[in-house]
């Protein structure tokens, strides 16, 4: 199986520390096309799974034109099976697209109960944000139902928190994902690529797809990657 692991898009994020509503909109576009860039990827490469990991939009900002444009581009893709875990910016709840808006029919959105997806011998398991914070953690919940399968897990969350965090935003534990014995760990909600930092890394955030700040710095983008 091939799969693209992409979050922490932040569209329509109002960009408050660029000057001028200009530079602010520009960025915005930028984002979009970002996201473009993605699914051409995965069109003229046949990539048959995209993974996007928490935070996809600013629930509070976000509009419905750039809802529908993100859907157009899932409809160019009808053969790659997306799923979206919601994060703490764009939470399953009541008033958002997630609940009201009919995306593309091969576009999944996982809830805050543990699901899993069967899909020949591959088993998809995820679960996301039903509020802006999520305190306590699903993942000790799981247990992984047949180990001769590619078994994959999508969250978004703060893995290791230090001993000052408030723990508001499904706090994971590295050693204890581990022992679940996952052969990959889609994550979201940290900016910055942890991806190829050890060898056979199997727990990833792939960083935000673009920088949001003077502050991410560096490689910004995509994991994309092959299994059995």
């Amino acid at each position: 199986m091939r799969f693209v692991h992409i979050a922490d898009v932040h569209l329509d994020i109002p960009f408050t520390t660029l000057e001028g509503k200009k530079l602010s909109e520009k960025r915005r576009l930028e984002q979009r096309s970002a996201v473009k860039r993605v699914i051409e990827y995965i069109r003229e490469n046949r990539i048959p799974y995209l993974f996007i990991c928490g935070d996809f939009y600013e629930q509070e900002y976000v509009k419905m034109s750039t809802i529908e444009y993100i859907n157009k581009l899932f409809e160019t893709i009808p053969e790659t099976k997306i799923y979206i875990v919601p994060g703490n910016h764009d939470p399953y709840i009541k008033n958002s697209y997630y609940t009201k808006y009919n995306f593309a029919p091969n576009v999944k959105i996982f809830k805050e109960d543990i699901e899993k997806i069967e899909d020949g011998n591959i088993n998809i398991y995820g679960y996301g944000f039903e509020d802006f914070y999520m305190k306590n953690s699903k993942h000790q919940d799981i247990k992984i139902e047949d180990k001769n399968k590619t078994n994959i897990l999508l969250t978004h969350g703060e893995l290791d928190g230090s001993e000052n965090s408030e723990n508001l935003y499904n706090p994971l534990s590295k050693t204890y994902l581990k022992s679940l014995g996952f052969d990959y760990i889609a994550l979201g909600h940290i900016h910055k690529n942890s991806y190829n930092e050890e060898e056979n890394q199997r727990i990833v955030y792939p960083g935000s797809l673009v920088s949001l700040g003077f502050d991410e710095l560096g490689k910004h983008g995509m994991v994309v990657r092959r299994y059995r």
